[in-house]
């Protein structure tokens, strides 16, 4: 298959999932553009094209993301301190362990939301051909400069000291491994404080301020970029 068959056809799906984005927008009745006079060629792609640029980055997302597998019965919609409240303990092996103190040491002192705001950026790495594949592995990347959650590697105690707040947290682990929704920070893959201005947050798309983070995920690249 050539790579302007396949792009023209990747376009059509996308348009056709979007609904109608535009009036002027109109999908080809066509699945082969090599029988298709040159002009017209033209004229649809210029169309499809368009019709992408109108779609919003977590809509283009949402249509090109294999959906995840639903998650354990009783994994709340939405994780908050009402619901935490009411479940056991949590428990699990070292997936579970990396998640609980990397959100512990990053947001320990937030709400429930920036805590499984946090939470979603590790798990969403861990979904990111760019990231290891683990959660530990995600938790615990570095290269030359450094660690990529400065806890790991600061020097610093990394003993719980808070008991409490641990607890509250590994349930927050649990329930995010076990499936619950990921929809805070639209797909974020970094963040940093207010605090801070890093340069890389300049080449990237922000997509939510929750308590003390903002949370950015890389642009998205389509054919037409």
């Amino acid at each position: 298959m050539s790579v302007l068959k396949s792009w023209t056809g990747g376009a059509v799906v996308l348009l056709a999932l979007a609904g109608g984005l535009r009036a002027e927008v109109t999908v080809s009745q066509s699945n082969d553009p090599s029988g298709m006079p040159a002009q017209e060629l033209v004229s649809m792609l210029v169309q499809e094209r368009s019709g992408l640029g109108a779609l919003s980055a977590s809509r283009i997302t949402a249509l090109t993301t294999t959906p995840r597998a639903k998650g354990a019965k009783g994994v709340p919609a939405q994780i908050t301190a009402e619901w935490l409240e009411t479940q056991p303990a949590a428990t699990g092996g070292e997936q579970f362990q990396c998640l609980a103190q990397a959100v512990y040491h990053e947001a320990r002192g937030e709400g429930v939301e920036g805590q499984v705001a946090v939470a979603e950026v590790i798990l969403n790495r861990v979904d990111d051909p760019q990231f290891p594949k683990t959660v530990c592995g995600v938790v615990h990347q570095g290269n030359s400069r450094g660690c990529q959650f400065s806890w790991v590697c600061d020097g610093k105690s990394d003993a719980i000291r808070n008991a409490t707040v641990y607890a509250s947290i590994e349930k927050i682990a649990r329930a995010m491994l076990d499936g619950a929704p990921r929809d805070l920070t639209d797909g974020a893959t970094y963040f940093h404080t207010p605090a801070v201005r890093p340069s890389w947050s300049k080449r990237f798309v922000k997509t939510a301020r929750i308590g003390a983070h903002i949370f950015y995920r890389a642009p998205l690249r389509t054919a037409s970029n």
